[in-house]
């Protein structure tokens, strides 16, 4: 596995987050190779600051914007410089069994942009059938990934949500994963990328372990 530091997105994305904190992010994304998962308003001080893959976070991170106001917002951050988007499932209509209109909210999210689109579909707060019925939504959506989690409620990734979100399209796990060993054990379940605010530590002991071998 030679290409861990490139499927790592490096993150900062709490509510006090700041310029200095954003550029401490990019810096390190610089340094180990990563990519980087920002809020959107630090889009411009990014495309500005590094040349570095960025990921912005979208309708973040509750997920219960209005159909208009999250496209508006997805074209502004691909606009601003937004490589990919990270939007957030309604997973309050999703729990209500409005499969439809969930699906049709993320469609039109998905084909308001030119750019990948994963959508967090809070995999700690779902059954495993919904998880299931989820997945297929963003299937359906033509959203590029399923990402596991916003680190923000209850929980985060685990292996068997991996597993699962993996049948239906590809997984970038996130939420909770703060070493190598936990990333490592998220890569073997099948995910194709990792969210972590600690993407330098992952990538230094990963780096490690090559070195010992």
């Amino acid at each position: 596995m030679d290409d861990v530091p490139d499927r790592i997105e490096h993150t900062v994305l709490g509510p006090t987050t700041g310029p200095e904190a954003v550029r401490d992010c990019l810096d390190a994304a610089l340094q180990y190779g990563m990519r980087a998962c920002l809020p959107p308003w630090a889009l411009p001080l990014a495309t500005e600051y590094a040349n570095v893959p960025v990921t912005a976070v979208v309708d973040f991170p509750h997920g219960q914007g209005a159909t208009d106001a999250v496209c508006s917002a997805a074209r502004t951050a691909w606009d601003e410089g937004a490589d990919e988007l990270d939007v957030v499932c309604n997973v309050g209509r999703l729990k209500a069994g409005e499969d439809e209109a969930v699906r049709d909210h993320l469609s039109e999210v998905v084909a308001a942009v030119p750019i990948p689109v994963k959508v967090i579909v809070e995999a700690p707060l779902l059954s495993e059938s919904e998880l299931h019925r989820v997945g297929g939504l963003v299937a359906d959506a033509g959203a590029a990934y399923c990402k596991t989690a916003t680190g923000f409620s209850e929980g985060g990734a685990t292996v068997e949500d991996v597993e699962l979100l993996s049948q239906y399209r590809p997984v970038k796990a996130s939420g909770g994963i703060g070493s190598w060993a936990e990333a490592e054990a998220m890569f073997e379940a099948g995910a194709e990328r990792i969210g972590a605010s600690s993407g330098d530590t992952i990538v230094e002991e990963w780096h490690d372990q090559r070195s010992e071998r």
